[in-house]
């Protein structure tokens, strides 16, 4: 399996996945041509997508997933909720799947299976994404860890964590106070502290990539978001596998 955080961060959204003759996004929060500007970044052609997986409504996660559905004829998925908080703009779609929070899709060799998270929204989920061999983990939006994540992200060989804020950042920072409470809530976005304990708690012997995203441009900073990262993973791991996701550019093409 391979993968690439297209961008993550409070102005779009989008992790490409493939396996085999599979290629799918989870979530798609950039206009189309941005979408395929990016896949061209690292060697990938829009139209070899067969799907379009969505964690939950904000437009920064959904901004361009009825182009990239109709533009390559391709199926979207997302729960009921999802669907419905979405409102006119997931209602053009070339076709439209639903699942259930907490069942798997198969769909083309890959098992995806949601589990859900608590944001602000009507019904957000992460992935587990399954091709028989390896696993990848993507958990952001969410501001808390549950018992329920651990359990799904836990022996996954490649993780897309959350890293969101600093509290000192966000506290003393520019927002208005309602925004910073609405951050700062159990329905709102992962501290690097809170992120770290999650990392923490899901590490194991076989994890080969760990992917830190939704970096706020504003409460946060790379190098702090790393050093927390870092002091979960020091002692155990080669740090060679710990990267950041940037809002501007693609990662690398990652492989598990």
């Amino acid at each position: 399996m391979k993968f690439c955080v297209l961008g993550s961060g409070s102005k779009g959204n989008s992790i490409y996945v493939e396996s085999g003759s599979t290629a799918i996004l989870v979530d798609g929060g950039f206009s189309g041509k941005e979408i395929a500007g990016r896949l061209s970044r690292i060697g990938r052609d829009i139209e070899s997508l067969k799907a379009v997986f969505v964690t939950h409504e904000h437009h920064d996660h959904i901004s361009g997933v009825g182009v990239v559905s109709r533009r390559c004829r391709v199926p979207v998925f997302a729960n009921e909720g999802t669907y419905r908080g979405a409102g006119k703009t997931l209602t053009k779609l070339f076709r439209r799947g639903e699942f259930e929070t907490g069942e798997a899709v198969d769909f083309n060799g890959l098992q995806i299976r949601s589990f859900a998270i608590s944001h602000d929204t009507a019904d957000p989920v992460g992935f587990v994404i399954d091709d028989g061999h390896v696993r990848l983990g993507i958990c952001t939006d969410t501001g808390i860890s549950t018992r329920l994540i651990n359990r799904r992200l836990a022996q996954c060989d490649g993780l897309v964590l959350e890293f969101n804020h600093d509290p000192d950042m966000l506290k003393n920072g520019p927002y208005p106070q309602s925004l910073k409470q609405r951050v700062h809530s159990s329905q709102g976005h992962l501290s690097n502290s809170d992120a770290a304990g999650l990392l923490d708690a899901v590490i194991h012997d076989g994890l080969s990539q760990v992917v830190l995203a939704h970096l706020s441009e504003t409460n946060n900073l790379p190098e702090i978001a790393y050093r927390e990262a870092e002091r979960v993973l020091r002692d155990r791991y080669e740090l060679s596998i710990l990267s950041i996701s940037e809002q501007q550019r693609p990662t690398q093409l990652f492989e598990l």
